[in-house]
């Protein structure tokens, strides 16, 4: 297990909230109480998944009133405001809710429980950096939906020295899981440090294709995630988004 921080080290939350606006329509609201993207959310509702005080609701210009019971498959939701948080996740802790093997996952960092929270997209146990938590069903379909190429930069440190004559091997010769993985842009700030961005999800990606050109990744830090970037990464938090 990994031994704790302590919490006055390990975070600082400063995040926004936004409130909703008084009456916003059926997939909207659905959305903002946790339950996925809009697009999810209409699923659940041409499904005949969500009732509205006691009756099943398929209308999709449906506006729930402030005092209307809204339920999903029988339990009763509710919308909360928007809230995002840039997670800086350090090295042994997995990116799930609970696992299987008891191991420390990243909702056990802050120190304050924020329910109805999910992250957007993974990152490996011993891969540390941004990692964004959010309960904004929207932003996370925005943030990890391939048609969007959302840049992911992250900053790795190799076992040996680059060498230059492998960027387009890594950049455009690599298949991983039927996939054509590429970078989609890499640049050297030492001869064992690199910075490069993706903009693909494929499992352990970088790892792996540098193994594929016969590196291994000693460490592995994500830096951005789109324009979001932690004010101050060396430090396990929470910063503004």
């Amino acid at each position: 297990m990994v031994e704790r921080q302590t919490a006055d080290r390990r975070l600082s939350i400063s995040a926004t909230n936004s409130q909703l606006l008084p009456s916003v329509r059926l997939n909207r609201f659905l959305a903002a109480a946790g339950l996925g993207s809009r697009r999810h959310c209409d699923e659940l509702i041409a499904a005949g998944s969500v009732t509205i005080n006691g009756k099943v609701c398929t209308n999709f210009s449906a506006q729930p009133a402030a005092r209307d019971h809204v339920k999903v498959d029988g339990k009763l939701v509710h919308a909360a405001p928007a809230l995002t948080i840039m997670l800086h996740k350090p090295g042994g802790f997995v990116s799930t809710r609970k696992d299987l093997h008891a191991r420390d996952t990243v909702f056990d960092l802050p120190a304050q429980k924020i329910s109805r929270l999910f992250n957007i997209g993974r990152l490996d146990a011993q891969t540390e950096g941004l990692l964004l938590l959010t309960n904004d069903g929207e932003l996370a379909q925005r943030s990890t939906h391939p048609r969007f190429k959302v840049d992911k930069e992250y900053e790795i440190t190799l076992d040996r020295q680059w060498i230059r004559r492998l960027l387009q091997s890594c950049c455009a010769e690599i298949v991983l899981d039927g996939q054509r993985a590429k970078l989609a842009h890499l640049r050297s700030l030492s001869p064992t440090r690199l910075r490069v961005i993706l903009r693909q999800g494929i499992n352990r990606q970088i790892r792996r294709m540098f193994e594929t050109v016969g590196y291994r990744v000693k460490h592995l830090l994500r830096v951005r995630v789109g324009n979001s970037s932690p004010p101050a990464i060396c430090l396990a938090g929470i910063g503004e988004h």
